[in-house]
């Protein structure tokens, strides 16, 4: 059965060598996201909330308006796409988080972000 109400997620990590400094503990990181809304009506992405964890169990939270200054509005089968970055001071750690979605019939619906890992390669001394 269809839902009427459906965003899929799907994401891409890169690790970012030229933009981190280990030295540092600062290890950045870009990743590409592709939502598609597969429900059964066109949806409009509102705003964003992200839950960023180290690898020493430190959360921040990140809410927003919109995605990198937008507000994709799908229609079923539609699909959009964006890239941003984050920025750690452990070299692994993950993120997940939801999307606030605009239905066009009023309804408010959350589109979940599954976690997904953040991980440097190792660096040979």
């Amino acid at each position: 059965m269809e839902k009427k109400y459906s965003l899929k997620v799907e994401t891409e990590v890169t690790y970012l060598a030229d933009k981190s400094d280990v030295t540092s503990d600062r290890y950045v990181f870009g990743y590409r996201i592709r939502m598609t809304n597969t429900g059964t009506v066109r949806a409009q992405l509102v705003s964003r909330h992200w839950i960023i964890t180290d690898a020493n169990h430190q959360k921040q939270e990140v809410r927003g308006m919109g995605v990198v200054g937008e507000h994709p509005d799908l229609a079923p089968g539609e699909s959009y796409e964006y890239s941003s970055g984050v920025s750690l001071t452990t070299p692994w750690g993950t993120m997940q988080g939801s999307y606030q979605m605009l239905a066009e019939d009023g309804t408010r619906f959350d589109a979940e972000i599954p976690e997904f890992v953040l991980t440097a390669p190792r660096v040979l001394h």
